[in-house]
C-alpha cells in the first residue's frame, strides 16, 4: 500500500487483532474506536465513567452491531486505575496497538492535583507514560504499536519545560501545549528507547489538527453540542473539521502497516484534512528534552519500562 493511497474510509482487514483507546467515551476518542471496531477489531473502549461507557459501546454496537467491543475502567489521572486497568489487558494476552487519547482540553484555571501532580500533566502525560510501560509485554507478543496523542499547538510552543507540573507560572494554556509536547518529545523518546533495546515495538504520534464537536454528527450521550456551538463552529469550517474526521490521522498512526516509529501523522492541511505524515516542532525532536522528561515520568510513576524483561521474552 502506497502511503499516498491511504484512504481513512476503507481501514485495511483489522480482524483478529486487538487495540485499546483511552479516553473512548467522547470526542476522538470515541470516533477511534468506531473506526477500529468498523474494519474488524477488537477494541478495549476505555474510559473512568461507568455509564458513559456504557453508552458509547451502545453508540458504536448500533453503527456496527457486529461490532467487538469490551469496556473497561481507566482514569489516567489515578496510577491505581492505570495499574488495574493494565492488569486486565495482560491477562488477555497481546495487544497490537495501544492509542493514548485521553486528555484535559480544557485545563482548570487555577492549578489543581490529581494524585499530588499536577491534574494536567497527571491525566495527559503521567497516566499514558505508565500505562505503555505496563502493557509494554502484550505489545511486544503482538510486535505492536503505541501511539501519543499530540497537537498542532505544539508548534507554537517556545517554552522550555524545566517545570513540567508547572509549581510556578501556571496559565491553562501553558499547563495544556506544555502537556501535549511533553506527549509528543516522549513519543519519540520511547522509539529511541524500544530501537535500542531491540524491543518489537514502534512508537508514533499523531495529532488531529482542529477538530470540533459542532461540526461533528450527534450521536446520543457521545456528541449532542448546543445550537449555538453548532453556529459557531460551522462558522469556522474553511479551517476545522469534524471529530471523526479528526481520528484519521490517530487511527492511520495505529494501523497503517507502512508506518514506522518515530514517525508522525496529522492532516494534510495541518488543521484538517486527510490524514498524511507530519514533522513535530522542532524543541520535541530534542532528544536531551526526550531524556529529562523520562526521567520526571519515572519518577513521578515509580514506573520502569521493561525493556529488558520484554525483550527477552520476545526474542
Amino acid at each position: 500500500m502506497a502511503r499516498d493511497e491511504w484512504d481513512p474510509r476503507n481501514l485495511p482487514d483489522l480482524s483478529g487483532r486487538s487495540y485499546l483507546v483511552t479516553g473512548a467515551t467522547r470526542g476522538l476518542g470515541y470516533f477511534s474506536c468506531e473506526q477500529l471496531a468498523g474494519a474488524g477489531a477488537h477494541v478495549f473502549l476505555t474510559g473512568r465513567n461507568p455509564n458513559r461507557l456504557v453508552t458509547a459501546k451502545a453508540a458504536v454496537k448500533r453503527t456496527h452491531p457486529d461490532a467487538s467491543v469490551e469496556t473497561l475502567l481507566l482514569d489516567t489521572s489515578n496510577l491505581g486505575s492505570v495499574r488495574a486497568a493494565a492488569a486486565t489487558v495482560r491477562a488477555r494476552g497481546r495487544l497490537h496497538g495501544l492509542l493514548m487519547n485521553a486528555g484535559i482540553v480544557h485545563p482548570p484555571k487555577t492549578r489543581e492535583l490529581a494524585g499530588g501532580h499536577e491534574k494536567v500533566f497527571a491525566t495527559n502525560v503521567l497516566g499514558h507514560f505508565a500505562l505503555a510501560g505496563e502493557l509494554l509485554k502484550p505489545l511486544a507478543s503482538a510486535r505492536g504499536r503505541m501511539v501519543w496523542v499530540g497537537s498542532m499547538s505544539t508548534s507554537i510552543w517556545t517554552h522550555v519545560p524545566t517545570d513540567p507540573e508547572l509549581r510556578e507560572g501556571y496559565t491553562p494554556w501553558r499547563a495544556y501545549v506544555q502537556s501535549k509536547a511533553a506527549t509528543t518529545a516522549l513519543a519519540l523518546e520511547a522509539d529511541r528507547r524500544l530501537r535500542a533495546h531491540s524491543v518489537p515495538v514502534e512508537s508514533l504520534v499523531a495529532h488531529p489538527g482542529y477538530s470540533t464537536s459542532g461540526r461533528t454528527r450527534g450521536i446520543r450521550g457521545v456528541n449532542e453540542p448546543t445550537r449555538l456551538t453548532r453556529f459557531v463552529d460551522n462558522l469556522q469550517a474553511p479551517f476545522t473539521q469534524s471529530k471523526d474526521e479528526g481520528a484519521w490521522a490517530l487511527v492511520r498512526a495505529l494501523v497503517d502497516p507502512l508506518a514506522e516509529g518515530g514517525s508522525m501523522y496529522g492532516p494534510a492541511l495541518v488543521a484538517r484534512g486527510v490524514p498524511r505524515s507530519a514533522t513535530p516542532a522542532r524543541r520535541t525532536r530534542d532528544s536531551a528534552l526526550g531524556a529529562d522528561l523520562w526521567r520526571a515520568c519515572e519518577t513521578g510513576t515509580h514506573v520502569r519500562w521493561p525493556f529488558e524483561r520484554v525483550r527477552r521474552t520476545a526474542s
